[in-house]
């Protein structure tokens, strides 16, 4: 099967978030054979919830979608270099691939960090691409908190 990235569903869940006012994050999941199974973008301030990362609001609407808590041999595709949160979630979930845009020097759980990937307590490791979009990921952000001052 040939590759075709889906970071432009992420970067316009991400553009969506941004226009609510969240920080413009966006994720999407896709099935082995292709299919969009789920994508959010940040909801944390809409719904006065810390947890409402994209990452994880797609990881819940993934798992009802196909009827499991694991997500065997999907993709999740982000704008942003996952927390330490998220990427835990990532690894409970069984996530095949993981795509990310912009690193996240500041926060990020994946090359930065808390690096959650690679401890021995982490029982799954997914492949790990990033850089996918990292542009145009960077631009949402530094945009969004550039008109925050």
């Amino acid at each position: 099967m040939e590759f075709r990235s889906f970071m432009d569903v992420a970067l316009e869940e991400a553009r969506a978030a941004g226009a609510r006012g969240e920080v413009p994050v966006g994720a999407v999941i896709v099935s082995p054979s292709g299919l969009v199974v789920a994508q959010a973008g940040n909801r944390t301030r809409e719904l006065n919830d810390p947890t409402a990362h994209a990452e994880m609001l797609v990881i819940r609407a993934a798992c009802a979608a196909v009827g499991a808590e694991r997500l065997i041999a999907h993709d999740l595709y982000v704008t942003l270099e996952p927390c330490p949160m998220c990427a835990a979630a990532i690894a409970a979930a069984r996530i095949g691939r993981l795509y990310y845009g912009a690193a996240d020097p500041k926060s990020g759980g994946v090359a930065v960090g808390a690096r959650v990937f690679s401890h021995p307590q982490c029982h799954h490791v997914p492949e790990v691409y990033d850089g996918i979009g990292a542009a145009e990921a960077e631009r949402l952000l530094k945009g969004f908190f550039a008109a925050k001052r």
